[in-house]
């Protein structure tokens, strides 16, 4: 009965994905190029997660965050770049109506994901720079769960809701994609049935989810530079910006990319939609290991701590 219900919303049982915009010569350059980032992307966030789950100077909020964080960076590209690659490789262009489908569902999902994830961690900047007396109280373990648990919630929901009514849509005539990847907005335009709902939801329920992370992100941080303010030094201005200047810096990147993509795709260059699309989903999740790691001086000692152990086993 599921297999009837998903095959009879659309008379289309694949898509074709146009993929990045290069010529024949440069698919082998641009092949190599995107696995190495992919490849960085993956070994970099488990690194972390590896280096926080063996480190127990790690066994903090903070660190709690960054490797759900860092494990939702690996599971966004992974939802993409490695059909991506695929179909780079060996030159087929399709992928299935119900493959297009889940990428939809878990690209939303991560994504939604990530938005949360980083206005909880602007939350702990917070309390540890203007409650630091009340900190371990308030940032305790059942908090810290419950607040991860939310956002997993939260984005399970949000991905689901855009995906059930993805399927009530119908496909009739053109199965041509702009993109290496199934995007939802591309996908509306292509449906034969009525797609206001879809369209409806995506404003009111996405725009809700963009407010409530960005809000929250920008809440924290007006508090924390109204508290930096109040007692101005050299010294506790280094301090707040040393606390807070790898996630501002993942932030802005994250955002600045993601505008990137929904001012891009409005725009009739598909180029520019492209560029935009890999600095989000390949480039962006690739730098947060460095962005995090290069800037930490606690990260810095459990990557030697563990490279020792390794070194002399």
């Amino acid at each position: 009965m599921s297999s009837m219900r998903w095959e009879n919303q659309s008379s289309v049982s694949e898509f074709l994905l146009l993929g990045l915009p290069m010529r024949p010569e440069q698919r082998s350059l641009f092949f190599a190029l995107s696995l190495g980032m992919y490849l960085t992307t993956v070994l970099g966030n488990l690194l972390i997660i590896l280096l926080i789950r063996l480190d127990s100077r790690l066994h903090t909020p903070m660190y709690f965050f960054l490797s759900h964080l860092a494990f939702a960076d690996v599971s966004f590209s992974s939802v993409t770049v490695p059909k991506m690659l695929t179909n780079m490789h060996t030159q087929k262009l399709s992928i299935s109506y119900r493959g297009c489908i889940s990428q939809v569902y878990f690209f939303m999902f991560f994504a939604g994901l990530d938005s949360f994830l980083l206005a909880v961690m602007a939350y702990d900047r917070y309390v540890a720079i203007c409650q630091p007396l009340h900190y371990t109280t308030i940032m305790r373990q059942e908090l810290c769960v419950s607040l991860v648990a939310v956002c997993w919630f939260f984005s399970l929901i949000h991905a689901l809701l855009h995906t059930l009514l993805l399927i009530q849509v119908s496909f009739c005539a053109d199965n041509t994609i702009p993109n290496f990847f199934c995007d939802l907005p591309a996908l509306l335009k292509m449906g034969c049935s009525d797609v206001s709902l879809n369209e409806f939801v995506i404003f009111t329920e996405g725009g809700v989810v963009f407010s409530l992370s960005l809000g929250g992100i920008l809440g924290s941080y007006v508090r924390i530079g109204k508290t930096v303010l109040q007692v101005p030094s050299t010294k506790s201005i280094f301090k707040a910006f040393s606390t807070c200047g790898s996630h501002l810096l993942v932030v802005s990147l994250y955002y600045g990319t993601a505008a990137g993509v929904y001012f891009s795709s409005s725009s009739t260059s598909r180029d520019k939609n492209m560029i935009a699309s890999v600095m989000y989903m390949v480039v962006t999740p690739m730098l947060n290991p460095f962005i995090y790691s290069l800037r930490n001086r606690d990260i810095k000692q459990a990557l030697e701590t563990f490279l020792n152990k390794i070194t002399f086993k």
